[in-house]
C-alpha cells in the first residue's frame, strides 16, 4: 500500500501547535488536542465587507475588490444619486450622479467610471455620466433610452446590452468615451440580466424575457453566438469578470438566491453560495477576486461581500 511519505516524500508530524506557514497539501497531527490536520484549498469562499453608507437595490458598480465604486439605485425614500468608494475594507461618499436614478448599468474603474441609462419616475433614460474618482460629467446619451440592461467594458470602451424601453430589448451599444454606436442585437432580447467583459469580449447570462433564462451570449465586439447556460435559471442577478473566467451571483428564481458560478468561457460550474441571498444587487472586480454589494435581501441591504478563489484554510480531518 502506498503511504504519505511516498506520495509527498513527507511523513505527518506528530507536533504541539499547527505550523505557522504550512504548504498546500500538507498534513499533521495536533497531539495537544488530539486531531488530525492539513492545510487545503477550499475553492471560491465569500467573506464579509465593510457596509455600505446608503442601504440600496437596483444600483451599478465597476471597479475591482479592493477600488469598486457603487452609484444610483433605489432606497427606501426613492431613487438615489450617492456615490459611493470601496477600498477594500469600507466604503466612503464619492460625488453624486447628475441625475439620480435607478436600474441603470455601470462599468470602468474607481478613476473612470461609467453610469448609463436607468429609469427615474417610470421612464427609461439615456444619460452617460463619467466619473473621474471625485465627480460626475456629462457623456453622451444612448441610443436607446432604458433601464434594467447589463454593462462591461471601461470607460472609453464601454458596452451595454439588453434591457427594457417600453418592452424588453436586445440592443446593444458600444462607447467609445464620447458617444454610443450600435452594436450587434442579442440572440435573445431579456431583461435583468448580469453582464461581464470587455467591449471586444463581452459576456451576457441570465435574465427573464418573460420567464427566466439561463441562457448565456458572448461578444466578439460586433455579434453575439451562443455559450453554455448557466446552472441556476434566474433573474436580476449581479456579474464580474471576464468572459472566459466570469462571475455570476445572486439573484431571483421564485424566491432570492444565493447561488454563485463562475464562467470558463464554454461552462458554468457551482461555487460557494452568497451568505445573504439577495436580488438587485451590483458586482466589480474579477473571478478569483470578486465583490457584491447592495440589494434587497428582506428589505434593502448594504451588505458587501468579497470573493475570493482559491481560498486556503487549515482544516480537521475527519472520517466520512
Amino acid at each position: 500500500m502506498t503511504t504519505f511519505k511516498e506520495i509527498r516524500g513527507t511523513a505527518i508530524q506528530s507536533v504541539s501547535t499547527d505550523p505557522s506557514n504550512p504548504e498546500v497539501g500538507q498534513i499533521w497531527y495536533n497531539n495537544s488536542i488530539g486531531v488530525l490536520k492539513g492545510y487545503v484549498n477550499l475553492g471560491g469562499v465569500w467573506a464579509s465587507g465593510g457596509n455600505m453608507g446608503t442601504a440600496r437595490m437596483q444600483l451599478a458598480g465597476a471597479g475591482t475588490q479592493t477600488l469598486a465604486l457603487g452609484f444610483g439605485g433605489g432606497t427606501a425614500t426613492g431613487v438615489t444619486a450617492v456615490t459611493e468608494e470601496y477600498n477594500g475594507s469600507a466604503w466612503t461618499g464619492g460625488g453624486n450622479l447628475g441625475t439620480a436614478r435607478n436600474m441603470l448599468g455601470g462599468c470602468g474603474t474607481q478613476t473612470a467610471g461609467l453610469a448609463f441609462g436607468g429609469e427615474v419616475s417610470n421612464v427609461p433614460q439615456n444619460s452617460t455620466e463619467e466619473y473621474d474618482g471625485s465627480a460626475w460629467g456629462g457623456g453622451g446619451n444612448l441610443g436607446t433610452a432604458r433601464y434594467r440592461m447589463a454593462g462591461a467594458g471601461t470607460q472609453t470602451a464601454g458596452l451595454a446590452f439588453g434591457g427594457n424601453t417600453t418592452v424588453r430589448v436586445g440592443n446593444t451599444e458600444e462607447y467609445d468615451g464620447t458617444s454610443w454606436t450600435g452594436g450587434g442585437t442579442m440572440s435573445t432580447a431579456r431583461r435583468l440580466l448580469g453582464g461581464a467583459g470587455i467591449q471586444t469580449a463581452g459576456l451576457a447570462f441570465g435574465g427573464q424575457t418573460t420567464v427566466n433564462v439561463a441562457d448565456t451570449e458572448e461578444y466578439d465586439g460586433s455579434a453575439w453566438t451562443a455559450g453554455g447556460n448557466m446552472n441556476t435559471t434566474r433573474r436580476s442577478l449581479a456579474g464580474c469578470g471576464l468572459q472566459n473566467a466570469g462571475l455570476a451571483f445572486g439573484g431571483t428564481i421564485t424566491a432570492n438566491t444565493a447561488a454563485t458560478e463562475e464562467y470558463n468561457g464554454s461552462t458554468w460550474t457551482n461555487s460557494t453560495n452568497l451568505t445573504t441571498p439577495r436580488n438587485e444587487l451590483a458586482g466589480a472586480g474579477i473571478q478569483t477576486a470578486g465583490l457584491a454589494f447592495g440589494g434587497e435581501a428582506t428589505t434593502f441591504s448594504a451588505a458587501t461581500e468579497e470573493y475570493t478563489n482559491p481560498t486556503f484554510a487549515v482544516q480537521t480531518i475527519t472520517t466520512s
